[in-house]
């Protein structure tokens, strides 16, 4: 388990805010990170800087910046093999499985068996002590099982998501191969640097396109 000051609660707190963003505004924009849907959530309001005119909702990278920031922290704070990254959307698979490998993870990609967190005599059990979702949508039933075993959740989260079981919230577009991409590589690289599996950018030697799913 992490230590005990190191929760979902106050991590925030303890996280320095470094200068700048972790890439360029271009490349976030240019993966389409920021890009929301034509619904939004009570729960996502605070992370939409503004609605575009064709309805779509457009999300404040800054702010989705921070929260991979953070995410990567508290990440970095279990033991790797006590934490399960899942996803069940196609374009999530492949930067799921990269992002597992890269950490040393657990992972469940594709379809999520019910009982895999709930029931010690299924074939498939594991005992993680965090999740992370690439979609709180698609995710449910994973969540669901975390929920039940007081694991805590982190996921990326589109406009439309509801954050009610959500532990922390990295706010993105977690449709888009690009934008899956993106967030799950600089996850990555920052959940290493924090683990002190890297020291810098430049020992990172994966590339966006390994964590890109093929059309």
């Amino acid at each position: 388990m992490p230590e005990e000051e190191m929760t979902t609660e106050n991590v925030e707190k303890q996280a320095k805010q470094s200068e700048g963003l972790l890439v360029s505004e271009d490349m976030y924009v240019s993966s389409v990170v920021h890009i929301g849907t034509e619904q939004k959530s009570g729960d996502m309001r605070d992370f939409i800087i503004k609605t575009r005119s064709d309805g779509l909702h457009i999300i404040d990278i800054e702010q989705t910046d921070k929260r991979i920031r953070l995410a990567a922290k508290l990440l970095a704070s279990y033991e790797p093999s006590k934490v399960i990254l899942v996803a069940t959307r196609q374009y999530a698979q492949k930067p799921n499985k990269a992002m597992a490998s890269a950490l040393g993870a657990q992972h469940i990609t594709g379809r999520f068996m019910p009982g895999s967190l709930t029931n010690p005599r299924a074939k498939q059990y594991l005992e993680p002590e965090m999740m992370f979702v690439a979609d709180p949508a698609a995710d449910t039933q994973a969540m669901r099982e975390a929920i039940n075993t007081n694991i805590p959740i982190v996921g990326i989260c589109h406009t439309n998501n509801d954050l009610k079981f959500v532990d922390l919230a990295i706010p993105g577009n977690n449709k888009g191969r690009a934008s899956l991409a993106l967030i799950y590589w600089l996850l990555t690289r920052e959940t290493l640097k924090n683990m002190g599996k890297i020291k810098s950018d430049e020992e990172f030697t994966l590339t966006v396109d390994d964590f890109q799913a093929e059309i």
